[in-house]
């Protein structure tokens, strides 16, 4: 492993190379003014400079540099090489403007004037341009402040999918997200549990979650796990970024996702929306946001409230979200933005079902007195400042308040709540870091090469407590003895520092290499208690001790990746990438005894690489694909298995079973992913015509096993939670303002844990069967108005996605039967 000395080297070697070329190249400006058609200057157009090959294709590859035009409407885009460029100028209201620039030994003066959009349906044509096709995009290669040259990312566009995004239905809001294996663990889409390439689902603890660039989930090192998830009414896009991409974001094996909230309205001072839904089993969701531009200040809030009776008994939630933004333009560039989110909800869980339970009836419940309830704050302050043309800086300060808090009986679900004492789970989180990245153009080779450091410190601490509650049936979220706990009680800080390198290296307007490291310093701490408490089958005390415990574990290590695209055209691009993953283990989920689960004391951290080749590219309006090979390789891969010892309520005569977390073996994972869309129609119409019939396909195929394992009967065994299969395909109908979407989930069968065990009596273990539900939704637009309607699992198919091992089961977790959703909305 390289020591500290060859870091720092690798990254000042990285940064004065481009120094060293930056100063030792000729460049040249593009100056200019723009107006409207009454010559008055116009603040804050957007300029944008990219290769002149770009303005023929709407996906632009590669903007070289971007500024904004001062009050007097004039720009300067400075250090640029002689050659040929594409600029685009683009301001909200007025048509694009796009011109070729040829540098020749000399700078350039430009006067651009922008006219005003004259009909609804021009403002249409301008979005085609964007990017924004069939609902998924891809970023650029260089976008805000990140790199995704040569990496696996998609982009939802959420005004461009007909969903039901009321419940933040996760397998319709991403389709089209190849690959993807989604828990569904409630009908109202509180949390969101997605999982790729053989991770697990569990809160999407594999990703890296964000919103706006910063984090959201509890811990980021300690229990990355999101019980928050945005409403999806309320943003622009989710990203999903994969494989080598992580390692701008961190050394996780899944990747990042980053929701991307919406902002105010660039040119009104004030607009108003509101979205009201009503649904089957007392669903009910009212969305409300305000936002707009008032000189240099640009605000977004948003309210939400849902509740819901649920479709089994004992299922009622209550969930409100609070979102406000203020974006204060300093000067044309530099602005900073404050950004503040509150979420809580109450949830009464049904609990978990046997496999004979769920074959019996899906829907019913024999647990009343679980309940779940969860508050969070989120604060970030961010910077943008564009200290040239071609140089930006940003950082972000982010901050976590959160807890939650789980009740009720986790004891088998085969056997019946009898009333007593409720085993209670509490949390507390607070957590803040700051994330700083420079990123720099510059020219190279006839050519422009980028550059992007960055740093990031996160301080994090929870305080975790079990120990006994409430005897009564609701939700009282109270020790019965809470300065001697029956279960545990510890404190876990963690720190972690990183410093991120990466770099574009253009080799001519077709390839690229993007070279990057990762270092990671990490420490992660443990101190409290537990009790370990043995009873006999009368429920005497036999043994009850306290066992005090104090962890410290520091480890420091660098990480490197390497991409590589070649675009052959604008709708064809080959890319590759090889990258380096790493996971630690999770102290503050070490002593928490749920479903008769211990941990092993000497587990170790998780390591691996992702690598993938693919093929993407667009004809926008037309077609829409990426297909990639990939292979995970995970060493000392952490899961369960079923073991046994003597038990002392028997005098050691009988076994006891229990589960036990360890690191099981090394696991191989490979896979194709495949996303593909095309416009039947598109060919046979006319330019301007608004009807559409586009189908797409999504499909995985994933071969996952174990090797090399110390636990018997591992060896060779399927990898859990990885269905060889996942298909999802659809249909879109377009005419006019009316929208019809139909789309069918097809997923292969999985086990749910490393034995691959094919039933239990504890349904904690076992088989998930094959599934196939079908689900339909529509929207009708007219002037400030939208309907939009539709039907959730049109077969009424009875399947479940998960097997819980503690909160909200133990056991399966079913999945909501057919359900209707209708809702009604305005802006003003």
């Amino acid at each position: 492993m390289p020591g500290r000395s060859e870091i720092i080297f690798f990254v000042i070697s990285m940064s004065l190379c481009g120094l060293w070329q930056t100063a030792n190249a000729q460049t040249f400006s593009i100056k200019g003014r723009v107006v409207d058609v009454k010559g008055v200057p116009i603040e804050l157009v957007t300029i944008a400079v990219s290769p002149s090959a770009d303005l023929t294709d709407s996906t632009y590859f590669n903007v070289l540099a971007t500024v904004n035009t001062l009050p007097n409407g004039q720009f300067t885009v400075s250090d640029l090489a002689a050659g040929d460029y594409g600029l685009t100028a683009f301001f909200a209201g007025k048509k694009l403007e796009r011109r070729v620039v040829k540098i020749d030994k000399v700078d350039i003066m430009l006067s651009i004037i922008l006219e005003d959009l004259e009909t609804s349906l021009e403002e249409i044509t301008v979005d085609a341009e964007n990017q924004g096709a069939f609902g998924l995009k891809r970023l650029r290669a260089v976008e805000r402040d990140g790199i995704y040259d040569a990496k696996k990312n998609e982009v939802v566009v959420i005004d461009e999918i007909t969903a039901n995004l009321a419940t933040n239905n996760s397998r319709q809001v991403y389709a089209k997200v190849a690959g993807l294996n989604i828990w569904e663990s409630d009908g109202a889409g509180i949390q969101l549990g997605i999982g790729g390439r053989g991770l697990s689902p569990n809160r999407s603890s594999n990703f890296n979650t964000r919103q706006n660039g910063y984090d959201i989930a509890a811990d980021a090192l300690g229990y990355p796990e999101s019980y928050y998830t945005p409403p999806v009414q309320a943003l622009q896009s989710i990203e999903v970024i994969r494989g080598a991409a992580s390692l701008q974001y961190g050394t996780q094996f899944g990747g990042v996702i980053n929701f991307r909230f919406r902002e105010g309205d660039a040119d009104k001072p004030f607009s108003l929306t509101s979205m009201q839904t009503l649904g089957a089993f007392g669903l009910f969701n009212s969305f409300n946001s305000l936002g707009g531009t008032a000189g240099k200040i640009n605000y977004y809030a948003f309210y939400q409230r849902k509740q819901s009776d649920g479709w089994r008994p004992n299922e009622g939630l209550n969930q409100d979200v609070v979102y406000g933004a203020l974006r204060y333009a300093v000067t044309p560039a530099w602005s900073i933005k404050g950004e503040y989110t509150y979420m809580s909800y109450l949830a009464q869980q049904p609990g978990g079902l046997t496999d004979t339970q769920f074959a019996d009836n899906p829907r019913q419940s024999n647990r009343e007195r679980n309940w779940f309830a969860v508050d969070w704050n989120l604060f970030a302050l961010s910077s943008d400042y564009a200290l040239s043309g071609r140089t930006n800086l940003n950082t972000r300060f982010f901050a976590l308040r959160a807890g939650r808090d789980a009740l009720g009986n986790l004891g088998r679900i085969d056997r019946i709540d009898f009333g007593g004492n409720r085993d209670f789970i509490s949390d507390r989180f607070s957590n803040w870091g700051n994330e700083t990245r420079f990123i720099h153009r510059y020219p190279l080779l006839n050519d422009f090469s980028v550059l992007l450091l960055g740093m990031r410190y996160y301080k994090g601490f929870t305080d975790r407590m079990q120990g006994e509650g409430s005897a009564e049936n609701d939700a009282v979220f109270e020790y019965n003895n809470p300065t001697l706990l029956e279960g545990s009680d510890f404190d876990l800080p963690n720190t972690n520092f990183s410093f991120f390198a990466e770099k574009i290296l253009n080799m001519g307007p077709k390839l690229s290499f993007v070279p990057g490291a990762r270092f990671e310093y990490i420490r992660t701490e443990a101190e409290g208690y537990y009790r370990n408490t043995v009873r006999d089958l009368a429920g005497n005390i036999l043994l009850d001790e306290q066992i005090d415990e104090v962890r410290d574990r520091t480890r420091s290590f660098v990480f490197f990746g390497l991409g590589a695209s070649y675009k052959e055209s604008p709708s064809l691009e080959f890319y590759s990438n090889i990258s380096q993953n790493y996971r630690a283990i999770n102290f503050n989920d070490i002593r928490v005894s749920v479903g008769r689960l211990e941990v092993d004391p000497d587990i170790q951290d998780e390591r691996g690489f992702n690598v993938e080749l693919g093929a993407r590219g667009a004809s926008y309006g037309l077609l829409n694909y990426d297909i990639s090979l990939f292979h995970l390789a995970y060493k000392d891969r952490i899961g369960t298995v079923l073991r046994s010892e003597p038990n002392p309520q028997f005098n050691n005569l009988v076994d006891r079973i229990f589960r036990y977390r360890t690191n099981v073996a090394d696991a191989s994972i490979y896979g194709l992913e495949l996303y593909a869309e095309f416009d039947v129609l598109r060919p046979f119409l006319k330019k301007n015509n608004r009807a559409g019939l586009s189908l797409f396909t999504n499909f995985a195929l994933i071969q996952a096993t174990y090797s090399d394992s110390d636990e018997p009967g591992i060896e060779g065994n399927d990898v859990e939670l990885v269905p060889r299969y996942n298909l999802k395909t659809g249909v879109t109908v377009t005419h006019g303002n009316f929208e019809l979407a139909w789309q069918i989930a097809l997923v292969d069968e999985q086990f749910s844990d490393a034995t691959n065990a094919a039933r239990t009596p504890t349904a904690i273990e076992g088989l998930i069967p094959a599934y196939n539900v079908m689900d339909i939704s529509s929207r009708y637009t007219f002037n400030r108005f939208r309907l939009e309607a539709g039907i959730n699992n049109l077969a009424d198919t009875r399947y479940f996605t998960r097997r819980a091992t503690g909160y909200p089961g133990p056991g399966i977790i079913p999945s909501v039967g057919r359900s209707w959703y209708l809702s009604a909305g305005v802006k003003l």
